[in-house]
């Protein structure tokens, strides 16, 4: 996101926590101010420092590798919660004109939704059959609900995003489940009927802008491909397209004895609609579809650990001395 706001010629002040995303940052060509956003005081500050038009709230402390259960949701719980309460106070403290947050297509509820795909004016579902799911669905749909009052307000101007499953070539969950299905340790799983809708971070990052740019104050949009799939199609043309072996298969009620929010996820079937992003945003996804997508991650990934192999061949010729 640092990267291709700088390419579009914006000054960009990215906010972490951490000095190793700072560097990062930098290298990105942003400036880097260091806060934690569940400190409203020091929040504040930074972001007064910083005297933002424009606010991109990207908060969250998903861990790694992806979660596995929902208690790895936990701290992003509390982010979407009080993080955006505190940036939204923050942010128009500091007089900026519009704020875009990261809300997710599991503000939907997770289970069967239907063969429809889900539109920004369908209703929600009500209640989540598990406390942890239902404390994931409260707080995505707290971090909407905090833009669109900010917005009708009349405080801000306020648009939530609700993006697809992320993949991509820095995504470093995406990595790990390749790396895993390159060992053939990550299974496909038989009885599963989920779909999901995902979204390659180059269109993420796209629509996220278009949205920055163009996108009517106070309205929700679904950053989604156009074409849901299941994480057992996904992994197999993976593991097709890494010319490896096909994964092996588990069944769903032992995924649901050891890891039973991956079996939700992998049970849940919820395609959404990409019509209203593209209509209003003047939005089209590079990668339509994970076809596309998956083959653009995997040749970027090669080409990245090519690289990171061919220094270690040439460490290991190096001569050493006494």
């Amino acid at each position: 996101m640092a990267r291709a706001l700088v390419a579009k010629h914006h000054q960009v002040i990215g906010l972490t926590r951490s000095r190793e995303k700072e560097r990062v940052l930098r290298q990105a060509g942003a400036t880097a101010v260091i806060a934690d956003a569940l400190n409203a005081e020091d929040l504040a500050q930074a972001v007064r420092s910083s005297s933002p038009d424009c606010v991109i709230d990207l908060l969250t402390a998903i861990p790694k590798n992806g979660p596995t259960r929902t208690s790895h949701m936990k701290a992003t719980n509390e982010l979407r919660i009080r993080g955006t309460a505190n940036l939204v106070r923050a942010a128009v403290a500091a007089g900026a004109k519009r704020i875009v947050g990261e809300s997710m297509i599991f503000a939907y509820g997770f289970g069967d939704h239907g063969k429809a795909a889900k539109t920004e004016d369908d209703a929600l579902q009500p209640r989540e059959g598990n406390t942890g799911l239902q404390k994931m669905v409260d707080a995505t749909r707290s971090l909407e609900n905090q833009l669109l009052e900010a917005d009708k307000s009349g405080l801000i101007e306020a648009i939530p995003l609700r993006y697809g499953l992320f993949y991509g070539a820095e995504s470093a969950s995406t990595v790990f489940m390749l790396r895993m299905l390159k060992k053939r340790l990550l299974p496909t799983v038989s009885g599963a009927k989920g779909i999901n809708s995902w979204i390659h971070l180059d269109d993420a990052v796209s629509a996220t802008i278009a949205a920055m740019e163009r996108g009517q104050p106070g309205e929700i949009y679904s950053i989604v491909d156009d074409h849901p799939v299941s994480f057992n199609d996904w992994f197999s043309y993976a593991a097709t397209e890494m010319h490896a072996k096909q994964p092996l298969s588990i069944p769903l009620w032992l995924l649901r004895l050891f890891v039973p929010y991956v079996a939700v996820c992998f049970s849940t079937r919820l395609r959404v609609s990409n019509r209203k992003a593209k209509s209003d945003l003047n939005w089209r996804p590079q990668f339509p579809s994970y076809l596309e997508g998956v083959s653009h991650v995997i040749a970027e990934c090669e080409r990245k650990e090519g690289i990171m192999l061919l220094r270690k061949r040439e460490r290991a010729r190096r001569p050493t001395t006494k």
